[in-house]
């Protein structure tokens, strides 16, 4: 909009205020609409009252937004996520609630042929009144509700009044009536809502409602588009042909065309092409020669086209116009074979998956900005993950994340919204529901080049049985008519293109959880292969987060009620036997199992990150290695919905634990590790590469005592070819081992390429807690100023897992929790949120090691 424009509107819509009602109209109120468009949106977005349903009691809202943000601004509600707060606030979602506002149509507007209320995401049993008459009802958070108002509405003041009935009242109605198996909140599959919303085992039983998505009023004349796909074929050497496939409606008899204007990543435009639209539908083809290929992160570039669609009435006039952002790949998903694992080939070339599970960022997911999201995004790209998969218990994510995806190359595992329980596929209205929810959010995301996968659900395969229904499965029959032919039949007519796959892990993938669950050691890990997109191993937040939901007498110990509130793994799964009753008590059992016993509060939740970051890394590396027989590492999980214990590697507040740290060094393009073989005392040298180029470069390996002392040393050419892992050396020590013993010696590896290091690691003979570990004598030096600091950190004897802790102080830190060689120095760059004088900085910075855990450290 140009200044005149925008001034002219500020006029029109200060004119449009009044004060007549307590209901709110505001001065945000904003016709969007192109100089030369036809199609108007009302955005009613902003400030509107809410009350429960039957009371006069209104307050304040907001829209986008969910009942529990609108009841913490109104201070009406404690905040849940302190303490045990939670469970102070389950009658929020018990309760019926009713939002409301008025709004000003003007006789432009209204004049208009069509008139649409669009609702972008109604959570969830919503019934919509305009002007005091019900327009319509919905049923299904993840569906896009359009409703023709034209006969509602009215030139000058209009009303419109959402009422939202309780879920759970349905619920449990519902449950009543035929009970429907699952391990959670019983029945909560009878609603198209976001499961975690429910609880899971790392968040919190809050069952949201409100208008969480945009809401406007859409006005327009003949026709406005409806649809465009854009299908890719490569088969030509040198050249991608794209064919479009445009619809409009409502379908008239009017001459309507489309104009499809394509922009290249370097800003070059392509002619316009053209296509007549008949009975609402027309196609068009383009063909881009030495085309710019989309590749996943660490591959190569992630160049995006645009594509701009504009739809024409028979005098040139446009209509309708909309922007989409491709990239010009091509991504199967092969089976696995006896000789090789499930695995990605984007452009003919097959990739090794590394990455993590992403679950909502926020029980309240209306919180999360485009920053935050985007912050979260560019954190995973920093330590090297290709791939993140958008779990089927969440909710389908915004824009604003598939897009930063696809900028940065991170491929998307995009499950269905549908995990961990049975679902009523006997109803057929259920069904049809389903099929449209899947219409809409496939036509909104499958363009998208980061998808990479889409899934059917996650885990309900372990609740699908035999023929018939039974008090625990759900019948084989009903699993595959939702997940093969429903699902299945959206993505053949709607994405033919993209793969997809019923469930996880029935689709050649793994999930194994005999660590977690079964209290496994981690060197479980190395008896599984495949694919794994999910396994994983919890640990406590930083002491700064714990801080933010507890009272300071709450952080006495672990086990502390309030401590133990906010850490949801305390229930079988899937109704086997455990070895422990509740988290806390399986996370301490594997701490222990490879550590020694720390000292103190704050040296536990440390403690148990290490340990966490210490399993996860042994994993990834052992399947990183026999690549192809694996090839996918997909932890779980990337982030947390509020501030608690669960197997994050980034917390609620966006902080990282030492998992995420460590993942940039075992998710390295290029990694050097250690494998110790006991039985013949030596330590296989192994190279790992996902470059598509062969990689060479120089070895070097030294051999230390626990006091620093070298032992033994050596450098050697290595390569490897492209994408590939090969053993390039082996050390025998037989002779350190017999002198020394496995408790007191190291191994320090590094490989450098074109004179710079690319990979470091350490190998350990014993489990840590059996080292006589030294105290490494560390020491720090401080300098810059404002917002960025470097600290040089000397070690005189070995230190593992060295952290910098910068409490009080938001920081991003160039790494963390490394190992340090004797008489070695490393540097760490500091990036603070906010500036700090240095002496502050200085008091406020701690260096710790794994030394400063113990509660009985060595000598």
């Amino acid at each position: 909009m140009n200044n005149l424009s925008k001034k002219a509107a500020s006029v029109i819509l200060s004119l449009m205020v009044f004060a007549a009602t307590a209901i709110p109209t505001q001065a945000g109120d904003s016709y969007e609409k192109s100089s030369q468009q036809n199609l108007v949106r009302f955005d009613l977005g902003g400030r509107w009252q809410v009350s429960a349903s039957g009371s006069n009691d209104w307050f304040g809202a907001t829209v986008p937004g969910c009942i529990h943000t609108d009841l913490l601004a109104a201070k009406r509600m404690p905040d849940p996520f302190y303490r045990d707060n939670e469970s102070r606030v389950q009658w929020v979602g018990e309760q019926d609630w009713t939002y409301r506002r008025t709004f000003q149509v003007t006789g432009e507007f209204y004049a208009h042929e069509h008139l649409l209320l669009r609702c972008e995401g109604l959570d969830t049993l919503a019934t919509v009144f305009i002007n005091g008459v019900r327009l319509g009802q919905a049923d299904n958070m993840f569906r896009t509700w359009e409703y023709d108002a034209k006969s509602l509405l009215k030139p000058g003041t209009n009303s419109i009044e959402v009422r939202f009935a309780s879920v759970p009242s349905l619920i449990h109605a519902k449950e009543a009536e035929r009970h429907l198996p699952g391990p959670h909140y019983p029945g909560q599959n009878y609603v198209r809502k976001m499961p975690s919303d429910f609880g899971w085992d790392w968040g919190p039983t809050l069952i949201t409602c409100g208008i969480w998505r945009n809401i406007s009023l859409v006005a327009f004349d003949a026709a406005r588009l409806a649809d465009v796909q854009i299908l890719q074929d490569h088969s030509q050497t040198g050249t991608v042909k794209l064919a479009f496939q445009v619809s409009a409606g409502p379908v008239t008899d009017a001459a309507l065309k489309a104009r499809l204007i394509v922009t290249s990543p370097d800003g070059k435009i392509f002619s316009p092409i053209e296509s007549l639209l008949t009975n609402g539908s027309g196609a068009a083809e383009l063909s881009i020669n030495h085309p710019k290929i989309w590749w996943p992160a660490g591959m190569g570039a992630h160049p995006l086209y645009m594509v701009r669609v504009e739809l024409l009435d028979g005098q040139e006039r446009l209509l309708d116009s909309m922007q989409k952002r491709i990239g010009l790949r091509t991504m199967r998903v092969l089976s696995p074979t006896n000789s090789s694992s499930m695995q990605f080939i984007v452009n003919g070339v097959p990739f090794f998956a590394k990455g993590a599970n992403w679950i909502p960022a926020d029980v309240f997911p209306t919180r999360l900005s485009k920053a935050q999201l985007r912050h979260n995004m560019t954190d995973a790209a920093a330590v090297n993950m290709n791939m993140l998969r958008f779990w089927g218990g969440g909710y389908y994510e915004d824009d604003e994340l598939f897009d930063t995806c696809d900028e940065l190359g991170i491929c998307v595992w995009l499950d269905f919204k549908f995990a961990g329980s049975t679902v009523p596929v006997f109803d057929a209205t259920y069904l049809a529901n389903v099929r449209q929810e899947a219409e809409d959010q496939v036509k909104r995301l499958r363009l998208h080049p980061s998808i990479a996968i889409w899934c059917g659900n996650n885990e309900i395969s372990y609740f699908r049985g035999k023929e018939e229904w039974t008090t625990n499965k759900m019948s084989e029959a009903d699993y595959y008519l939702l997940f093969g032919e429903t699902l299945g039949g959206v993505m053949h007519s709607l994405a033919p293109q993209a793969d997809y796959v019923t469930g996880s892990p029935d689709c050649g993938d793994m999930h194994f959880w005999d660590v977690w669950h079964g209290g496994q050691p981690f060197e479980a890990y190395r008896k599984i292969h495949g694919f794994m997109s999910e396994f994983g191993f919890q640990a406590f937040p930083v002491p700064a987060t714990v801080d933010a939901f507890t009272a300071p007498e709450d952080r006495t110990n672990i086990y502390s009620p309030m401590v133990k509130y906010h850490e949801r793994s305390n229930r079988p799964f899937l109704g086997k036997a455990e070895d422990g009753t509740i988290g806390t008590d399986k996370i301490m059992k594997i701490v222990r199992m490879n550590f020694r016993e720390p000292k103190d509060f704050e040296s536990t939740l440390w403690l148990s990150q290490i340990n966490q970051a210490y399993g996860i890394e042994f994993a990834a590396e052992g399947w990183r290695r026999e690549m192809p027989k694996s090839m996918g590492c997909v932890y779980w999980q990337y982030n947390d919905d509020w501030p608690g214990t669960s197997w994050s590697s980034v917390d609620y507040f966006g902080r990282w634990k030492a998992l995420q740290y460590r993942a940039r060094h075992f998710y390295a393009p290029v990694l050097i590790s250690g494998v110790f073989d006991p039985t013949n005392n030596s330590v296989a040298l192994w190279l790992t590469s996902d470059e598509l180029k062969p990689v060479s470069g120089k070895l070097e390996w030294r051999v230390t005592d626990l006091a620093g002392t070298e032992l033994r040393a050596g450098k050697q050419d290595a390569a490897v070819a492209a994408q590939q892992s090969l053993q390039v050396g082996k050390l025998d020590l037989t002779d350190l081992l017999k002198k020394y013993g496995v408790t007191n010696l190291l191994v320090w590896l590094s490989f450098d390429m074109n004179g710079k290091t690319v990979s470091q690691n350490l190998v350990l003979f014993v489990k840590p807690k059996e080292l006589e570990l030294l105290n490494p004598g560390l020491s720090s030096d401080v300098s810059g100023s404002g917002t960025d600091f470097t600290i040089s950190v000397h070690a005189k004897h070995p230190a593992l897992w060295v952290w910098l802790d910068t409490a009080g102080t938001e920081a991003h830190l160039s790494d963390n929790f490394i190992p340090m060689a004797s008489d070695s120095s490393i540097r760490f760059t500091v990036k603070l949120e906010k500036p700090m004088a240095k002496r502050d900085f200085v008091n406020a910075v701690k260096v710790h090691s794994l030394f400063d855990t113990f509660a009985n450290t060595p000598h």
